[in-house]
């Protein structure tokens, strides 16, 4: 039977990607980013899975903001990398499960979660950073990757109670494919930043680290914090947490954090990154 293996979660700043597609990775501002990923390349070339679940968020490419769908996962044989306004990412087409994808759309409906299924869309940065933040550079995707785009950019986006919950049935669903596939499931987005108003460039590194904390120990009562101490605390974007806690509920409870990394910034964002590997 299919198995979720792990869980990474990481930020994806479109700086990011546009450092990576321009080779300024090495650069002085850029260097301790990246610094802080050596070790999970290093990590996912020798746990590398079958398929990624990969919850992110959508920044108008794929749905124009007259139709955003709380939740949406792609369900086509493949992805092409979005143009964003100045041309999509040099990256590799991403590869879809369609069959594992129908399974879960199948089994999270049926669990009473309203899920928009997508047969064909573009992914932005959103999806394509943290595959290069992870993989590198390469000529295809080591594996195949099923996307889930979740509102978090118009109010109100689902709640961190409901998002730990999905990540609770993603694990069923998963684990009821008939198929021996290693899975890995992807939180992505955050950490705390504010885009706009008086408050931009509001990064929260208290809250922040407290966040990583809890997700790991704590990860129920942290998705119990309700959206207003999201936006208190780490600003208009930091909503985007989230995402993280449909990552850490597909997992055990037991984990084990395998590497944890934050830095403050990149670009206007503070950055963070973890891989949690599931435990007995």
């Amino acid at each position: 039977m299919a198995r979720i293996t792990a869980g990474i979660a990481t930020s994806h700043v479109p700086a990011i990607g546009a450092a990576i597609d321009l080779g300024k990775t090495q650069e002085p501002y850029w260097a301790p980013v990246f610094a802080g990923y050596e070790f999970s390349k290093r990590w996912i070339a020798a746990h590398e899975p079958d398929v990624v679940f990969l919850a992110y968020n959508d920044h108008a490419s794929a749905f124009s903001l007259d139709v955003v769908p709380t939740f949406a996962i792609g369900c086509a044989e493949q992805f092409a990398p979005a143009d964003e306004g100045w041309g999509p990412r040099p990256v590799p087409t991403v590869p879809g499960h369609p069959e594992l994808a129908a399974h879960v759309a199948q089994s999270l409906i049926q669990s009473d979660f309203d899920l928009t299924v997508i047969n064909k869309m573009d992914v932005d940065h959103g999806l394509t950073v943290p595959l290069s933040l992870m993989f590198g550079q390469p000529q295809s995707w080591p594996c195949r990757v099923i996307p889930f785009a979740v509102n978090v950019v118009l109010y109100p986006p689902p709640s961190g109670l409901r998002c730990f919950r999905l990540g609770q049935a993603l694990r069923q669903a998963v684990e009821s494919f008939d198929a021996d596939l290693d899975v890995q499931v992807w939180g992505t987005g955050g950490m705390s930043h504010q885009l706009q108003g008086p408050r931009a460039g509001l990064i929260n590194k208290a809250f922040d680290q407290s966040f990583l904390d809890r997700l790991i120990a704590e990860p129920e009562a942290q998705a119990r914090m309700p959206h207003i101490d999201y936006m208190r605390e780490a600003g208009s974007e930091g909503i985007e947490l989230v995402m993280w806690l449909i990552m850490r509920g597909a997992l055990n409870a037991r984990v084990k954090t395998t590497h944890r990394f934050y830095h403050v910034p990149a670009s206007n964002t503070a950055v963070g990154h973890l891989i949690l590997e599931n435990q007995p």
